[in-house]
């Protein structure tokens, strides 16, 4: 089978994707002519991806303006959003008009923690046990040992987590600007090469990972403790102003939450919303966040009361919301325009970013759970949403 070209010396390079794009075209009998039409620069493409041969076009729309009034989201915000479903960024708009109009959405970053956990395997349970408090005992030295490989992570707390006579380790991490997943896997490897050779008692077996931190994947550990950001976005509608803009009355609304409630407790869903995956999705492609993160990032709580005076106070709260300002494709010449746009560039911007996605979410949530009362969803897509 031949092999696709590679080159050790310019593999990022204009003549090589052109290279690998005539390889392709020659093995299957496709043609790549769109692919291979592109504005970026090859040479800025080393560390993002292997045997680059050309660009998959997803078109952008800009949502908004939106108003947030958060802790460092403050002002008015178009939104960038990559997808290929129609209705979308039009639905978006509509919720960021009804929240403008009643005053701005409220957002707070409310934990902050990314992890890798290792697992370590001993005797019997009485020595994992042993082994559990002496990490308790030294983790000020576990700390130091992890942070000299990083100049901005810093190691929170250490959870414990047993069974039988294992004992995982769960070392959570702030990270600065980015994601910081291959971050943190360098500095808990750290970390555990010095319990290794310090621990006393034997270590029968260890291993670096072994899916308690869940990457890329949810999991209701992430729910409870944080993978990432943990986000509340919030807001008060009054009940006219719902009435008005999104054709039904806080009542209605509330009534449907009530019956998602129950419908994702029966399906075991991780999410009791309507579709936060859309959003996040959506801006995930547009500003270079990591778009596998979608697994854990769109897991959510959404909750709503009818105020005494008939307003309608609804919030969501995104647990594992896993976003970067720095690092992976943050730097990529548009991805970095579509944080532009959003002020998300620069030093100490990455909790603004996800304020912001946490306030677009809310925005769907609110348009697409009102279209379903007001039995407009379905007239919509027919409207805006097929590709005829």
């Amino acid at each position: 089978m031949p092999k696709i070209p590679r080159s050790s010396t310019q593999d990022y390079s204009a003549a090589m994707s052109e290279q690998r794009r005539d390889f392709i075209e020659t093995q299957t009998k496709a043609s790549l002519s769109n692919v291979g039409h592109f504005s970026i620069s090859p040479e800025s493409l080393a560390g993002n991806i292997e045997n680059f041969t050309g660009v998959a076009q997803v078109p952008i729309g800009f949502a908004g303006p939106m108003l947030v009034n958060g802790e460092t989201a403050e002002g008015e915000f178009y939104v960038p959003m990559a997808t290929t479903e129609g209705t979308l960024v039009a639905s978006y708009s509509r919720g960021m008009r009804l929240t403008r109009e009643a005053g701005g959405i409220t957002t707070t970053v409310i934990d902050d923690a990314m992890q890798r956990a290792p697992m370590f395997a001993f005797a019997d349970a009485r020595e994992a046990l042993a082994f559990g408090k002496w990490v308790i005992q030294h983790f000020d030295t576990i700390k130091q040992a992890s942070e000299e490989t990083t100049k901005v992570g810093q190691l929170r707390d250490i959870e414990q987590h047993a069974v039988s006579k294992l004992r995982w380790l769960r070392f959570n991490f702030t990270c600065g600007d980015a994601a910081g997943q291959n971050m943190v896997s360098r500095a808990t490897k750290a970390g555990c090469d010095w319990i290794l050779e310090n621990y006393p008692g034997k270590v029968e077996h260890f291993v670096l990972a072994a899916n308690m931190d869940t990457d890329k994947k949810h999991s209701h550990l992430n729910s409870l403790h944080t993978r990432g950001k943990r986000v509340v976005a919030e807001i008060t509608l009054p009940k006219q102003l719902m009435t008005d803009i999104m054709h039904c009355p806080p009542e209605a609304l509330f009534k449907q939450r009530q019956y998602s409630n129950m419908g994702a407790f029966m399906a075991g869903s991780v999410n009791n919303g309507a579709h936060f995956a859309n959003g996040i999705t959506a801006m995930f492609i547009a500003c270079g966040q990591d778009v596998a993160n979608v697994a854990e990032s769109s897991a959510g709580f959404t909750y709503a009361e009818i105020l005494p005076n008939g307003d309608y106070y609804f919030s969501v709260t995104i647990p594992s919301l896993i976003v970067a300002t720095y690092g992976g494709g943050t730097g990529l010449a548009t991805q970095h325009e579509c944080l532009e746009v959003l002020g998300c560039t620069g030093k100490g911007k990455v909790n603004k970013f996800a304020e912001i996605v946490a306030a677009t979410v809310l925005c769907g949530e609110l348009s697409l759970g009102s279209a379903v009362v007001a039995d407009e969803w379905v007239s919509s897509h027919e409207k805006l949403g097929r590709n005829r």
